[in-house]
This record gives C-alpha cells, structure tokens and sequence, in this order.
C-alpha cells in the first residue's frame, strides 16, 4: 500500500496592511533626523571637554554645525511638493476634542486614548520641535553673524542657543525612546505602511481607504485618506490632497 502523500503546510496568513506615510514623508523625515543628529553631536564636540579633545578640529566641528543647523528647515521645505505632506501638516496642526481626551488619558496613565491619523503627543512635539527649530535658528544667526546685532543682544542669544539647546536633546530623546518602544510605528515610517489592527488600535479616529493586503505601500502621492468612524472624524486636511 503506499504510503500516504505528505501534506505541506498551509502558508501563514499574511496580516492586512493600511498605507500610511508616501516615499516624500520618508525621506523628509530621514533628511531632517541625519541633519538634527549632525547638529547634537557636532555641538557636543564644542561644549564637552572631553569631545572636543577627542575630536579637535574645532573649527571644522564650528563649520558643520553653522551648515546643518541652516539646512536643518531645507529638507521640509523641498517636501511641501508634496500633496500628502501638506495633508499631513494640515493634520498635525489640527485639534479636537479628542485631542484633549488623549492627553488627559495620557497624564493619568490610562487607556482610552482616541486619536486621528497623529495623537495629541505627536502632535504637540511637532510643534514643539518646530518652534524650537526657528529660535535655534535665528539665536545661531545671531551669534554667526556678528555685526548683526550689538553685544547684549547676542548674549541673551548665546544663553537662549544653549539652554534650549539642552532642551530639544531632552525632547529627542524622548522622542526616539517612545519611537523604539514602537516597532509597527517605525515600520510605517520606513515602508509606507503598518499593520491595519495596528492602526486601529493605536489610531481608531483616522480611517485609511488605502488598504493593502500584500503589505505593500502605494504610490508617492497617495497617501491614506481620513473618513469616519464611530461617529468621529479625522483631524485630516483639505479633500483630495492626502
């Protein structure tokens, strides 16, 4: 009698994935992490003691810091050609009632945290990130260029450069300590797409059209459109242009 066939097994079922973030947002984001991460660590170089004689080169760690601190808006600004950007912009600078529920969940620790595409903390740090930028910014000018300002004035710059300096670093770190407790989140942001329970659990507000069962991200400008659920919208921008 012969022996039975054998059976193979049944491949795993692949999870269903929703599209999130377009090629442009990937690159925006990388260009800006590489260029914020040159600032840190070359100003690093120039306040520690230890660095700096580790390094040297002090007036080439001042150049590199001077140029990246000015690229540092560049990258954003090029990524406004995109529409699913401008969106996503739209959306981080839109809150709601939702938001608020986020943050007080947040604080006390509990669950029951609704939110859009982006939640209250993220945010919140998007804006937070972007003021500070625009001081570092303008405080570095100021301390550059010399002559363009009279002696207290650049002062009061230096103290301002450093200390909120100190603070972005704080923040950053948060920011990479809370991303790396969220491997799906660092995926989307790397591929284009995440897991859609995922998405439904960390975002329940936002509802993305873009499914995509192979787990494969669309097109550049083809970002996920926000709808409705549950009785509550997205905090999305203009139609069409996600």
């Amino acid at each position: 009698m012969p022996p039975p066939p054998e059976s193979r097994p049944e491949p795993p079922a692949v999870r269903p994935r929703v599209h999130r973030f377009t090629a442009a947002e990937h690159r925006v984001h990388r260009a800006t992490a590489t260029l914020m991460a040159v600032c840190v660590l070359t100003a690093g170089c120039l306040y520690l003691p230890f660095l700096a004689e580790l390094v040297g080169r002090r007036h080439l760690m001042v150049t590199v810091h001077e140029w990246s601190g000015i690229l540092l808006p560049v990258p954003l600004l090029l990524g406004l050609g995109s529409r699913a950007l401008r969106a996503d912009l739209t959306r981080l600078n839109r809150y709601g009632p939702h938001d608020r529920q986020w943050l007080r969940a947040a604080l006390r620790r509990r669950g029951g945290r609704p939110a859009g595409k982006f939640n209250a903390g993220q945010k919140l740090y998007a804006a937070w990130i972007a003021g500070a930028v625009l001081v570092m910014l303008g405080t570095g000018l100021l301390m550059w260029f010399t002559s363009l300002a009279p002696l207290l004035w650049r002062t009061g710059a230096t103290f301002v450069h450093d200390w909120l300096a100190l603070a972005v670093i704080l923040v950053i770190s948060g920011h990479v300590w809370k991303a790396f407790g969220d491997p799906e989140s660092r995926r989307g942001l790397r591929t284009g797409s995440v897991d859609a329970q995922w998405a439904r659990r960390e975002h329940p507000l936002w509802a993305p059209e873009d499914r995509d069962p192979d787990g494969h991200g669309g097109g550049d400008e083809h970002g996920g459109r926000a709808g409705h659920r549950g009785g509550h919208t997205d905090d999305r921008g203009p139609r069409g242009t996600a």
